[in-house]
């Protein structure tokens, strides 16, 4: 009789074991915001659940390089801008896209119309506030593109101030222009009390060099693992799942990121807004990386000038494989 309660217990831990579900560590590229809404709509609504999973989604910071956490195994999973994916790459961080939820740029620049800049060109001889950490490359090949030096005004240069992640030097008018998220830092602007007609913008997209932002990217080393591989379809098919849910129920999906706030910093005016404006970014993806999008991406990135993003066409930087298998 002991024997057989041993061996029944036996096969119920082997059960349990069997059943326990997938860890899965995400390392998003900024703090819990709508700008990631899918992936915590993904959670709440139990679509990670549904595919055996146990997703642990880890907020970002100005302090927090995602492509130095899933160097370190401290993530499984990263969103990534590709300008920074592709040049980190370059340098020997063997990443690759496995998935691409953002169709569409939300990067743009935005000046005081006062300042008399009515259209690129008149950028020269101007102070702008840009990102760095890899959000730089963007802007730094536009600037080439332009013939425009970023070494320092000029007539045929800019000063380009290194921008914390606020928007003080547009207010402050320390820069005549700041770089700025349609979702995001804008609306930071308005907020302060800035008219809209007081401003001028250049989105990315309008000017042709946009290049693809927040897509999920792993380390190629990881893809020569078949449960790997199937535990990444399984968490490429819920996250879709949770970002057409957000793009449906905006409202509610912002409701859900405040739920997640822990630092109690969002406010719901803000989350509302946001997610009304990712939803227009993620309008046009299954999840799957166009090809098309792709191609123009690395054409921005190496026409940088003398100091271009990636100096070659990289290689094996992205993979079908992934959507193929969970969106099919």
């Amino acid at each position: 009789m002991k024997t057989l309660l041993t061996a029944a217990a036996m096969a119920l831990g082997a059960a349990s074991v069997a059943q326990a579900a997938d860890e899965v560590k995400l390392q998003l590229k900024w703090v819990t915001q709508a700008q990631f809404a899918g992936y915590y709509v993904a959670l709440d609504q139990g679509f990670y659940e549904a595919e055996n999973l146990d997703v642990t989604i880890l907020p970002g910071g100005p302090d927090i390089a995602p492509t130095q956490v899933i160097a370190g195994g401290g993530a499984d999973v990263t969103v990534e801008w590709m300008p920074a994916a592709l040049a980190a790459r370059e340098k020997g961080l063997p990443l690759v896209n496995i998935a691409q939820p953002y169709k569409s740029s939300g990067m743009m620049l935005t000046c005081w119309k006062d300042t008399g800049i009515a259209a690129p060109q008149d950028l020269a001889n101007r102070t702008l506030g840009v990102w760095f950490f890899g959000n730089e490359f963007p802007f730094m090949s536009w600037m080439s593109q332009l013939g425009i030096s970023t070494e320092g005004k000029g007539e045929n240069g800019v000063e380009v101030l290194k921008q914390g992640f606020n928007v003080d030097p547009l207010l402050q008018r320390q820069a005549d222009c700041i770089s700025t998220m349609t979702y995001n830092e804008y609306w930071q602007v308005i907020d302060a009390g800035v008219a809209p007609d007081e401003l001028i913008t250049f989105k990315y997209e309008d000017q042709g060099v946009a290049t693809l932002e927040d897509g999920l990217y792993v380390l190629e080393e990881n893809l020569s693992d078949p449960a790997f591989v199937n535990k990444m379809e399984r968490f490429v098919r819920a996250s879709m799942k949770g970002w057409k849910w957000a793009e449906e129920n905006p409202d509610d999906a912002a409701e859900i990121i405040l739920d997640n706030d822990a630092s109690g910093a969002q406010t719901e005016e803000h989350q509302k807004r946001m997610m009304a404006e990712v939803a227009k970014l993620t309008a046009g993806s299954n999840g799957s990386l166009s090809e098309a999008d792709y191609l123009r991406t690395v054409k921005t990135l190496l026409e940088g000038g003398s100091s271009p993003v990636i100096t070659a066409e990289p290689t094996g930087a992205w993979t079908h494989a992934i959507t193929d298998a969970a969106l099919n």
